[in-house]
């Protein structure tokens, strides 16, 4: 089946593949979306996690008011500067690095964020891809005893690692953007197997930010978190979106990863993100996540999801 539609008179889903992402039609993101619309884009998302809209001339104000509609907002970042005058907003640009690695966006603090949406802002005319996988559809591929053992793994997320190597004579600038991501040091526990609070699906929630399992060596937590990745990362889970102009992607930040992909040359490339705040992940038996280091409730509030349910 190619085409699925939420029950809202006019939204329409493609699907784009098998296993993630539809593109959505019959919507204007320029205007107030009615309650009805928000429920059948949550459902929509729920299904292919992520969602592909046509935005052309929307403006920073109406990518947050899209955003804001399916929960509170977070600040840009915890420790990165926002965009001057937006708060919310967080400039992913070229300019600034290419942290081309696969993440869930900041599952370093307690509370990451439900949704991220990305609004394409520069695009260059090659090249500049994001991918998202889905790690519901991973764990799914997961044989028995390789998903036996994860569901009772948890994993120590931390933003204070090597997580892009810098080009030839950008080290000095490099070692100044991380100096800033690190300025506040965080690291919290989470479930290597996390329970989708709305779907009850179960994802690999791992990602560059998991760093080290719980009562293993950090050779051991690497082998075992670089066999569970592969799975994330085969190409029949992950959607490959080339950015046009004019586009917001919206994706389920709970039960995906991403990576942008640097192979534009030196050609300028931004998106715009804005996150919605997210709940505490909870494992299979309902244990949550717990912060080890550092106090993010300046940059997200903690998400009640049951007016959701």
């Amino acid at each position: 089946m190619t085409t699925t539609a939420p029950p809202t008179a006019g939204l329409t889903a493609r699907k784009l593949s098998a296993r993630i992402g539809a593109q959505v039609g019959g919507i204007d993101l320029r205007e107030d979306l009615t309650p009805e619309t928000v429920a059948a884009l949550r459902e929509a998302v729920n299904v292919h996690k992520v969602l592909v809209f046509d935005a052309e001339g929307l403006d920073d104000a109406g990518q947050e008011r899209f955003a804001r509609a399916f929960g509170d907002l977070t600040t840009a970042h915890p420790t990165v500067p926002a965009q001057p005058g937006a708060p919310n907003i967080l400039p992913v640009d070229s300019e600034f690095g290419r942290a081309n690695h696969w993440h869930t966006d900041v599952t370093f603090v307690l509370n990451p964020p439900q949704l991220s949406t990305l609004r394409s802002i520069t695009v260059p005319p090659y090249g500049g891809e994001t991918l998202i996988a889905n790690s519901a559809a991973a764990y799914r591929d997961l044989p028995e005893p390789l998903r036996s053992l994860a569901d009772g793994l948890w994993a120590v997320h931390t933003n204070d690692y090597d997580y892009a190597v810098p080009k030839e004579g950008q080290a000095a600038e490099a070692l100044e953007r991380r100096a800033v991501f690190t300025s506040t040091v965080y690291e919290t526990v989470h479930p290597v197997v996390r329970v989708h609070p709305l779907t009850g699906e179960r994802g690999l929630f791992i990602g560059g930010f998991a760093q080290r399992i719980v009562g293993l060596s950090a050779a051991e937590s690497r082998d075992v978190l670089r066999l569970l990745q592969a799975y994330v990362t085969r190409p029949e889970n992950v959607l490959r979106h080339r950015w046009q102009p004019g586009q917001l992607v919206l994706f389920d930040n709970r039960i995906t990863q991403h990576y942008g992909v640097d192979n534009y040359d030196d050609h300028p490339r931004r998106l715009n993100r804005v996150t919605v705040a997210g709940d505490v992940p909870a494992g299979i038996d309902g244990t949550r996540s717990h912060s080890v280091k550092g106090d993010a409730s300046h940059y997200s509030t903690v998400a009640d999801l049951s007016a959701t349910i």
